[in-house]
């Protein structure tokens, strides 16, 4: 979260991506939230589209263009570098997935059924990704921007560290 304003521990969500969990059921959950949104929002959900996000949702890390054109191919979706940008940009243009700046990578949403402002935890030792939510509007970020009569639109918040399944490593 951002420093300067304390943060209320209802307004925390907890981070996805760190925990254990049943992974199968987070990637049909995922697809499921996906479908029901492009459904809804009468947006087309296409093959290409649907399995790019299947693949991001497959692990919580962080996965570059190349490495989702190279799934797409071995399952029979293409070789052009079009296909994977064009299924991408949809993806993050409607809230289903975000770009990893530090990373120049996407990762499939942890929250996809909501508007939030993401914050990113990048592990510098496997490049494992955990989203949580953020505000920054109500920390030193937001209390400037008010200052200055600034509108924050969009923000990106990533943080590099070490996850828990790496601390052992980091620490010998």
């Amino acid at each position: 979260m951002t420093s300067g304003s304390p943060v209320a521990p209802e307004d925390v969500t907890p981070p996805v991506g760190f925990a254990h969990h049943d992974h199968a059921t987070c990637v049909v959950d995922g697809l499921s939230a996906a479908e029901a949104r492009c459904s809804g929002e009468g947006l087309r959900f296409t093959p290409v589209r649907r399995k790019v996000l299947e693949i991001l949702l497959q692990e919580h890390r962080a996965l570059g263009a190349y490495v989702i054109l190279d799934r797409l191919r071995d399952d029979g979706f293409g070789s052009q570098p079009p296909v994977a940008y064009r299924a991408l940009d949809f993806l993050v243009t409607n809230g289903l997935a975000h770009k990893i700046e530090r990373l120049n990578a996407f990762i499939a949403c942890a929250h996809p059924h909501a508007p939030h402002a993401p914050a990113f935890m990048i592990c510098r030792l496997c490049d494992a990704v955990a989203e949580a939510q953020s505000s920054p509007a109500r920390g030193a970020l937001g209390a400037a921007a008010r200052a200055t009569g600034f509108r924050i639109e969009r923000t990106v918040v990533e943080a590099e560290g070490v996850c828990p399944s790496c601390a052992e490593e980091a620490d010998a």
